[in-house]
């Protein structure tokens, strides 16, 4: 079985739930169109990522379970797209950088939030303490926001408990765009397995980002890519191109659990 995926790209509004979530709900109708079953949107697309809005009165979990995000529940149940979008959110412990997922089925969850913090997001948010994947059509994928896919363990994490694919939501302010496509195409490459990256684009109150959103083969390849243009970028995930890579290239398997002590001569 394989997987046809988009990476989703258009400019947030600061502040503007309403129009994120409309400009949500249109990329997901338009993926459907296209045959796709998994869209992954920015990082903190639906609440827009800008320092004011992080340090103001964030939706909570209920907000985003409730009805502001109606039109893109129900363009999720017109076209059978499960949707990944990054917001920032109020928990009950706190204020957290998340992902929202909008399943098929009308059901809206905010399963994974962001583990490494950068920058002034160290000042309005606390980390998430747990890793997630997600299956959709049976194939598991495992989920990141931003900065976490700077860092090679939590990809490998991700593939070391049986995710084929790294599903990365972000926002790479523009100058960024060098380690933006080296970071990803590594995480893929040193675990064989697909990355789907899904960056902002355009400006968000006063900051500029870069788009690139891109999904990338097991050998860290774009299959397909986006300049800072509104759209989509989208493939198809095989899973058994994932093993036939893995069989290959044997990175994953061969991993020491320890390199014993180090020595200085």
């Amino acid at each position: 079985m394989t997987l046809v995926v988009a990476a989703g790209q258009a400019e947030a509004v600061a502040g503007d739930l309403p129009a994120n979530v409309a400009a949500a709900a249109r990329l997901t109708r338009q993926a459907g169109a296209e045959g796709v079953r998994l869209l992954v949107l920015p990082e903190a697309f639906l609440t827009g990522y800008a320092p004011r809005v992080f340090a103001g009165d964030l939706p909570s979990e209920d907000d985003h379970r409730g009805p502001s995000l109606d039109p893109l529940r129900q363009a999720a149940a017109a076209t059978g797209v499960t949707v990944l979008a990054g917001t920032a959110v109020r928990r009950t412990q706190g204020a957290r950088l998340a992902l929202v997922r909008v399943r098929p089925d009308g059901s809206v969850d905010l399963p994974y939030d962001k583990q490494h913090l950068d920058a002034e997001e160290k000042t309005h948010f606390g980390v998430g303490d747990h890793g997630t994947s997600i299956r959709v059509d049976g194939i598991e994928l495992g989920l990141s926001i931003c900065y976490d896919g700077c860092f090679p363990e939590h990809a490998r994490a991700v593939a070391a408990d049986g995710a084929i694919g790294y599903l990365a939501s972000a926002a790479y302010f523009a100058g960024g765009e060098h380690r933006r496509d080296l970071y990803y195409a590594a995480r893929a490459v040193e675990n064989g397995m697909y990355v789907v990256f899904s960056g902002l684009t355009g400006r968000c109150d006063d900051a500029e980002f870069c788009g690139g959103s891109a999904v990338y083969d097991p050998e860290g390849r774009p299959l397909a890519r986006l300049g800072e243009e509104e759209g989509l970028a989208i493939a198809t995930i095989d899973p058994a191109l994932v093993v036939a890579t893995r069989s290959r290239h044997t990175m994953l398997a061969d991993v020491r659990p320890s390199l014993g002590v180090r020595h200085r001569a």
